[in-house]
């Protein structure tokens, strides 16, 4: 196993609250992005977890949540990138993917030490994410063209945040595949 792994954090969503327009419009550009790292990082034997919310249903898991955003207002933007049975699935109730999860319980089990994170929100759950990764020692990258934003200008605010409070590194998804064969 590699010592990287690819966070996919939030794909599964419906699409269908206040300011779900805006973030489908970002979405549009990223799915396809996230849906080559996902199968990139297959080829490397790069540790793929998915971490998503749980939309405040405490019994919902992978299948729920999957079949939900799929019976959304948009499951085009969900089908290429939902989590195969194969792979770690985490819920999550709050913004960051480390909150109240196991995702670091996973990560020091598996020997990870750099991550790749992609997915939605960039200002908001990518951010917060990111900050408890790097509180935890973990090692930060950020494809640009692989997290979907809500506000464009509070998104660019939040990668520069990353990289330099919490050390990340901000590049493309070409060079995060690098990362990931590494």
């Amino acid at each position: 196993m590699s010592s990287n792994a690819l966070l996919v954090i939030d794909m599964l969503n419906r699409y269908e609250h206040e300011d779900a327009e805006l973030l489908r419009a970002s979405a549009r550009d990223v799915v396809p992005v996230i849906s080559r790292l996902v199968g990139r990082a297959r080829q490397a034997n790069a540790l793929i977890v998915y971490v998503n919310d749980n939309h405040g249903d405490w019994t919902a898991g992978r299948a729920a949540l999957t079949q939900r955003a799929l019976q959304g207002s948009d499951p085009g933007l969900v089908a290429p990138v939902a989590p195969g049975p194969d792979v770690p699935f985490l819920v999550k109730a709050r913004h960051s993917a480390f909150y109240a999860t196991q995702l670091e319980y996973l990560l020091r089990e598996q020997q990870v030490e750099r991550l790749v994170l992609c997915g939605q929100v960039t200002e908001q759950c990518i951010l917060y994410t990111a900050l408890d990764a790097y509180i935890r020692g973990f090692e930060v990258f950020v494809p640009r063209d692989a997290v979907a934003h809500i506000h464009l200008d509070l998104a660019e605010a939040a990668l520069r945040m990353m990289a330099r409070n919490m050390h990340a590194s901000i590049g493309d998804a070409d060079s995060a595949l690098a990362v990931l064969a590494d």
